[in-house]
């Protein structure tokens, strides 16, 4: 009876109507909300400030409670040890959030986590070392770990045939309002004059705040259309941990029982490592293996950006055409060309060609391998986001190991261009995987394109 009772509770806010029009662009808007930190924090500014903060004529070392280290390798290891802790847990708070039903709750969790420790970011200085490291890691901790959760909305709020062209318009949206706030923020970092700020540091800790307030403002849209309760049916006086494992045992039998979906997630891990590598360590290259100045770096940032947005648009359509898997093996392809390139640009023009590639192939393979894994989720689950922490522990262990290796060959060989020829190995080993789906999909059709 009780239990009567407590699928009633939940059975009012069931109805999920696909395609909702409101809905979707509540969803969209959470990537318009938390892309502000991808741009600012992790690609444009914030790596620029921290070379400038932990960089002296001493060289490029510092210390991290008493460990002398070098700054870059201090950068990608900060990133890779918030996704790994990241890692480690979500698939446990996934099972919890579709156990009770909570699933856009541990989602606001983990945005104000990451949302208010880019505000903290305001007090890092040469004197507060350690405190911006922290405040970084537990940014990143709170970006990565929010998006286990808003990418689990998309099967629930979009039909199959329509998810590449939304994760797509996700994706535009994002980068659209992180180009807004970025150009915004330059004015201020590039003219400080005009606003009567001497202090030289204060340009980029104001772009810092404006990332936590853009974060929590636009996100609350978000939060207001997107449904409460997704599919909860928590049992009264049950434990949750215990049923949050259990809910986890469950998908994790269905995810390997299914070939293709573990040969996606393998292959998925390789190339979302390289891609990520190149994203997060694109600007600290730039600055430090070439020598490129802010104004330089930014606005080639920015250009990656906005053809991010045609990017993301251009592969949804072709996938529709030629099927997903297809798409992802060229997109793949040209990554391994564009880390060549990089390996022997010398100055700016080389560096904004290979950054023009860059935007085009990485708004269709973020959108792309996605909404490609979205479709691949049973349409009868009712635990969307335990399916999605698959998903997004292969992703965050795939940073973990980009960013790890990144720092780790740097600091074995003395070269940042050794680091970015190493990315290569990821890519080939995440094609051969694809190619064998491929294979797999030419002898046993299947009755969706995928």
């Amino acid at each position: 009876m009780a239990e009567e009772k407590n699928e009633s509770k939940f059975s009012k806010f069931r109805p999920i109507q696909k395609g909702d029009k409101k809905t979707i662009r509540a969803w969209v808007m959470y990537d318009w909300a938390n892309s502000v930190y991808q741009l600012t924090i992790l690609s444009a500014i914030f790596p620029i400030y921290f070379i400038s903060v932990t960089s002296s004529d001493h060289g490029n070392f510092i210390s991290f409670f008493g460990y002398e280290v070098i700054n870059t390798v201090a950068y990608s290891w900060s990133i890779a040890s918030a996704y790994l802790i990241v890692a480690l847990f979500s698939p446990l708070f996934s099972s919890l959030a579709d156990y009770t039903g909570r699933r856009k709750t541990f989602m606001k969790v983990f945005t104000f986590i990451g949302a208010i420790s880019c505000g903290v970011l305001f007090f890092f200085d040469r004197q507060h070392i350690e405190l911006g490291i922290i405040a970084f890691t537990l940014a990143t901790f709170g970006y990565g770990g929010s998006l286990v959760f808003y990418n689990s909305f998309l099967p629930i709020i979009a039909n199959p045939e329509d998810q590449d062209m939304i994760s797509a318009r996700g994706y535009s949206m994002g980068y659209l309002g992180a180009v807004i706030l970025l150009l915004t923020n330059l004015i201020v970092v590039l003219k400080p004059d005009l606003f009567g700020i001497v202090d030289s540091t204060i340009p980029a800790k104001l772009a810092f705040a404006s990332v936590c307030v853009w974060w929590l403002f636009f996100s609350r849209m978000t939060f207001i259309k997107l449904p409460k309760y997704t599919f909860g049916h928590r049992q009264k006086g049950a434990n949750l941990f215990i049923k949050g494992y259990q809910e986890l045992q469950v998908v994790a039998k269905q995810v390997f029982q299914s070939r293709k979906m573990t040969l996606y997630l393998i292959g998925f891990f390789f190339v979302i490592s390289g891609i990520l590598t190149v994203m997060f360590m694109a600007a600290t290259f730039g600055a430090k293996e070439l020598g490129l100045s802010d104004a330089v770096l930014i606005p080639v940032i920015l250009i990656i950006q906005i053809v991010g947005m045609a990017g993301a648009y251009l592969f949804a359509n072709l996938s529709a055409r030629w099927g997903n898997f297809q798409v992802l093996t060229g997109l793949i392809i040209s990554w391994i060309l564009i880390v060549i390139g990089a390996y022997f640009i010398h100055g700016a023009l080389g560096f904004i060609v290979v950054a023009v590639f860059v935007g085009l192939v990485m708004g269709g393979s973020q959108a792309l391998t996605r909404s490609t894994f979205s479709k691949m989720i049973p349409p009868e689950t009712k635990n969307h986001t335990s399916f999605f922490s698959f998903y997004d522990v292969m992703e965050k262990l795939a940073t973990v190991a980009g960013t790890f290796s990144f720092g780790l060959m740097e600091t074995l060989t003395g070269s940042m261009r050794a680091s970015v020829l190493s990315i290569i190995i990821f890519f080939i080993t995440g094609l051969v995987f694809f190619l064998i789906i491929i294979g797999i999909e030419r002898r046993e059709p299947i009755s969706s394109k995928v």
